[in-house]
């Protein structure tokens, strides 16, 4: 099921509220189109071809839907060279909860935008440092729910900020989507932006 709107400018193809509320953030209004795509990573497949893949796939499937531009974003958790994925249940959460503390990470997003100007695309990788995180924190962190449905098991946008010591490059795109380059990819294929409305 879909959410649209009369205004929208751009079609997301993704269910992320998060993305969304990015999106709001910059102007740009969107009608919601899901995709269903298999994001199984492939064996010899790098984090950053895995996640520029996926977010081809999402604007490619989406565009077989909407007359707009449509954006497909994808974004893994990497550590060791690992992608850590959403977590199946409380035991996977608290290993890879495990294996990132005290340590440094990198979340790459991919955002791929198909539109006038074909199909457009950035990636962008961002260094996390967490602190020790006790074992009654990961605990406590699962028991929130907010993990359940992360990658990487965690939301630095939510009650994991806690865990973050620093960050070296983009918020946004760990929280999602990297902003700075999802508005030039837009203006590129001619979305306007909050800058640009009325011009």
């Amino acid at each position: 099921m879909s959410e649209s709107s009369t205004t929208a400018v751009l079609c997301l193809a993704s269910a992320s509220p998060r993305r969304r509320e990015l999106l709001a953030s910059i102007g740009v209004e969107v009608e919601v189109r899901p995709v269903d795509i298999d994001e199984t990573p492939g064996d010899t497949e790098s984090a950053a071809a895995y996640v520029a893949r996926l977010a081809r796939q999402k604007a490619s499937a989406g565009a077989r839907f909407s007359s707009l531009p449509v954006l497909g974003s994808d974004t893994a958790v990497v550590c060791d060279g690992v992608i850590l994925g959403k977590p199946d249940d409380r035991q996977h959460a608290a290993a890879m909860l495990r294996a990132l503390s005290g340590r440094r990470h990198r979340v790459m997003t991919a955002v791929a935008v198909s539109g006038p100007a074909g199909m457009l695309e950035a990636c962008v990788t961002t260094e996390v440092v967490m602190r020790d995180i006790a074992e009654h924190e990961i605990a406590a962190y699962w028991d929130t729910g907010e993990p359940a449905d992360k990658a990487g098991g965690y939301a630095i946008q939510g009650l994991a900020a806690v865990f973050i010591e620093r960050i070296e490059g983009s918020h946004s795109a760990v929280v999602g989507l990297p902003l700075f380059e999802t508005a030039t990819l837009l203006s590129r294929q001619d979305v306007p932006l909050w800058n640009r409305l009325g011009r």
